[in-house]
């Protein structure tokens, strides 16, 4: 059962679509949809007593065993949802999370995957305790003095200990990487975009990695890096990222902090938009609000106008004022406008071999690379 409400945000109808997509990809069948409007979330039950006892009522008529909802809901919230309901109750940030979970392949992907979850969980323990009562005494049942609740708070601030000093240690693995690669004055590239915007297509197309690619959300959490040869420009690495979405968890980014080290350290960041998208320009919006928080605003941007095949526009390139590619319109999947893509990064690996010094080349760090970059 999914349920979104209308609280009078502008993309009400394209989150509701996401939502079904999001559940797709969770491995959900959807047996009914919930909607409705409402001027503010309810403090108790967020949709209100009597939408909760519609939902209950669809819930009933249609067999459904899970109510996902397309919001984010405080731990009360989903306590009484689930206590009127009598029914397992998932925010959009938990299914977001299970997605990420059942999407990682590396072991880096999996830490990161595992902090987030138990970030998140932390906040939620009263919701499978809350019928404990401080451990009684007796024979058998002599406790160290703390709830069950403190316990596993205590057994999970460990493990989040544990996981945060593996994320640093593969980050400093990464910043090995980066400073060897700035000695060597390579363009580092990095995609980015809104998740299903086509970025691992784009990336296969130029590379020919074979990354796995799917018509679906989050079909890439781990990042990929290959090294790229452009005649004239020499070598070039490009990084394959995971995509954002609007409402994606603040935890979620933070425990992906050491993937998207890349994003942040890069020298030119591709901005693959999907250009069939009716809200393209609201994603491109999304995709920025999650890069300034990450600290990655600063990073020069192309924007790569992606499965033009799906509309009218044709193949080509927009510079702007100073004769700087800032667009490229392409469909990576049909093969169109591949060419110009490839000379946009030619353009700015020549650039930057034009205007780094050796004494410049061997900074550590992106934005002292970053700011040498002139493409728009």
């Amino acid at each position: 059962m999914l349920v979104a409400l209308d609280l009078g945000a502008a993309d009400y109808a394209e989150s509701l679509q996401e939502l079904e997509l999001l559940a797709a990809s969770a491995g959900a069948a959807v047996r009914a949809v919930v909607t409705g409007r409402r001027e503010r979330p309810d403090p108790a039950l967020f949709a209100g007593s009597g939408k909760v006892r519609e939902i209950a009522a669809a819930i009933a008529e249609s067999g459904a065993d899970l109510a996902i909802f397309n919001h984010e809901l405080s731990p009360a919230q989903q306590r009484n949802l689930e206590r009127e309901l009598g029914r397992r109750v998932v925010d959009r940030t938990s299914l977001i999370l299970d997605i990420f979970a059942l999407r990682a392949r590396t072991s880096e992907g999996k830490v990161q995957v595992e902090l987030a979850q138990l970030q998140h969980l932390a906040t939620r323990l009263v919701r499978g305790w809350s019928h404990l009562e401080r451990q009684k005494g007796g024979i058998g049942l002599r406790g160290p003095g703390e709830t069950q609740l403190e316990t596993d708070r205590r057994l999970i601030g460990a493990r989040v200990k544990t996981l945060k000093a593996k994320l640093a240690t593969l980050q400093r693995r990464r910043d090995v990487q980066r400073r060897a690669r700035a000695r060597g004055q390579v363009l580092s590239v990095s995609l980015v975009g809104y998740t299903n915007a086509g970025k691992s297509t784009v990336f296969n197309a130029l590379t020919h990695a074979g990354a796995y690619a799917a018509d679906q959300l989050f079909a890439t959490l781990d990042t990929t890096t290959r090294r790229l040869y452009l005649p004239g420009a020499g070598n070039v690495t490009l990084s394959d990222t995971v995509g954002f979405i609007r409402g994606l968890p603040h935890s979620l980014v933070a425990a992906f902090r050491a993937t998207l080290e890349e994003t942040i350290q890069a020298d030119l960041l591709l901005h693959v938009v999907d250009a069939s998208s009716r809200v393209r320009d609201d994603q491109v919006a999304e995709v920025n609000n999650v890069l300034a928080e990450i600290g990655a605003d600063a990073v020069p941007q192309i924007l790569v106008w992606n499965k033009i095949d799906l509309t009218g526009i044709v193949p080509g390139v927009d510079r702007d004022e100073y004769g700087k590619i800032r667009r490229v319109r392409l469909s990576a999947k049909a093969g169109l406008g591949l060419e110009s893509l490839r000379q946009a990064l030619i353009e700015a690996a020549a650039s930057k071999n034009s205007s780094v010094t050796p004494d410049e080349g061997e900074r550590e760090g992106g934005h002292d690379r970053a700011r040498n970059i002139h493409v728009a």
